[in-house]
């Protein structure tokens, strides 16, 4: 369905009541009262709804659904949707069974208020593909970014009338289900940063995949999964948590990268505003590379967010290509100390202007947006060997009077001439610190050499890599992998 040919809002509720073969209850409870209002606007509700409730007062929702710790969680939700649903079917089955295909939408959402900074929420329904068959389950999570409450509310009411279409008419569809939500709103008014479908009619489904398809396709600036593969919410994995992230290609994961975020761990930890405290270290990917372009592979993406997680690594993947706006994302969620590790060459693309001409204040506006709240820089080593045969990007700083095999560390780096005194005072008022704790023998790996190696079928490349990122490489045949 092309961009210019979208269903509205009214059209899709109306096809649903008109079906004939779906019946349903929708419930809703905060400010999430809109999704019913559209379905009785657009005419013929009666052709689909068997029941709508409305539990805005908590005490009313407590004595439907039970306590819960919080009214505006998964938990609350899924609470919502198989309570509904046992309703459904406890009352309706002999009479209508099997001819009818049951649904139970619900929400639960806080949107923008005096004590709502920004509006969220959790939508999901649950449905039979078929009359009798099991039910199937579809759950997001939302963000409203609408200035006015009752913009927020309006925005709400189309994306669970299109969650609730798409379930029925895109099933078999993924792509097109995920990029269906948004329409008639936009992804300027809502945000969709998490999403899971389960039951037999999803079989077949990667939840994985569809959270990149997020990503891909604007919904979200990031995904995030554990190390199981299992997709996460943001705002549970990262609320008031310090979070500490290596970001990499990782293609493939070498001992290095582990060897750099061990180091790192270890020295965040000691941090004053960090000790005692749960903190989320994870590794994180952009889909948008600074050196090149292309499209966003994600067969391949996830091949990377499989093998990180054969090392029992949490796997960030974002839409972010500067890190002062990966550092602006944690901030969304926690006021806890952010730390992000990286080596020289990174370093280097950190004090690259190229990558700034889009800010009215350059570089000097990037840093300012990445400092400005406990946000510090742990800056591996790296050999002046190492880093001469890695290709620099146009207009990158390089290191100057360094003898050969020197080492190379955040204290002797030579940015750009003029840059010198702005990285001068970062490092002096420990926004930039030294990696101290590393193993030497790890020099010289790098990623590149490693794919190489892979490629050509030179053998010593197993020694480079974890033993289970070694393994999974050939299980997969990855990166030219051929068995000898």
């Amino acid at each position: 369905m092309s961009e210019n040919n979208l269903l509205t809002t009214n059209r899709k509720a109306l096809t649903i009541n008109l079906d004939g073969t779906r019946y349903g209850t929708i419930a809703e409870i905060g400010a999430g009262q809109e999704v019913a209002r559209v379905f009785f606007q657009a005419g013929n509700a009666s052709g689909s709804i068997a029941k709508t409730m409305s539990a805005y007062d908590m005490t009313f929702s407590d004595a439907i659904y039970g306590k819960a710790p919080r009214y505006v969680s998964r938990e609350r939700l899924q609470t919502m949707l198989h309570h509904e649903y046992a309703l459904l079917r406890e009352r309706l089955s002999e009479k209508r069974g099997e001819r009818t295909r049951f649904f139970v939408f619900a929400n639960t959402v806080a949107a923008k208020s005096a004590r709502v900074s920004d509006g969220h929420g959790w939508l999901g329904i649950r449905f039979q593909h078929q009359p009798l068959e099991e039910p199937n389950e579809i759950i997001i999570h939302v963000r409203m970014w609408d200035k006015k409450n009752v913009q927020q509310q309006e925005a709400l009411g189309i994306v669970g009338t299109n969650l609730i279409y798409g379930a029925f008419y895109f099933q078999h569809d993924p792509e097109k289900f995920i990029t269906s939500l948004v329409d008639n709103v936009g992804t300027d008014r809502i945000e969709v940063d998490m999403l899971k479908l389960t039951g037999p009619a999803f079989a077949h489904v990667d939840n994985r995949r569809l959270s990149l398809l997020l990503v891909q396709h604007g919904l979200t600036n990031a995904a995030l999964f554990s190390p199981d593969g299992d997709v996460l919410q943001p705002s549970e994995a990262f609320f008031n948590r310090p979070v500490l992230v290596e970001r990499g290609k990782f293609r493939p994961v070498t001992n290095i990268n582990v060897d750099m975020l061990r180091g790192a761990t270890a020295q965040f930890l000691r941090e004053p505003t960090v000790q005692g405290k749960d903190v989320l270290v994870l590794m994180e990917m952009t889909i948008h590379n600074l050196h090149s372009g292309g499209e966003c592979d994600v067969d391949d993406f996830l091949a990377r967010i499989a093998m990180l997680g054969r090392i029992g690594v949490t796997v960030l993947i974002s839409n972010y290509s500067e890190y002062f706006r990966l550092a602006a994302y944690f901030r969304r969620y926690t006021k806890e100390m952010i730390g992000i590790t990286l080596g020289i060459n990174a370093l280097l693309d950190v004090f690259n202007e190229r990558y700034y001409e889009h800010l009215d204040g350059g570089l000097l506006e990037s840093m300012g947006r990445m400092f400005k709240q406990a946000v510090k820089l742990y800056v591996y080593p790296m050999r002046e060997d190492t880093l001469h045969r890695l290709a620099q990007p146009a207009g990158a700083a390089a290191p100057e009077n360094l003898a050969p095999g020197e080492l190379i560390t955040a204290r002797n780096v030579r940015v750009a001439h003029h840059l010198r005194f702005l990285y001068q005072h970062l490092l002096e008022n420990n926004a930039i610190a030294c990696l101290t704790d590393y193993d030497e023998r790890l020099l010289p790996i790098h990623s590149r050499d490693v794919a190489e190696r892979i490629a050509r079928g030179d053998a010593s490349w197993e020694t480079l890599v974890p033993a289970p990122v070694a393994q999974f490489i050939k299980e997969r045949r990855l990166l030219g992998y051929q068995p000898a």
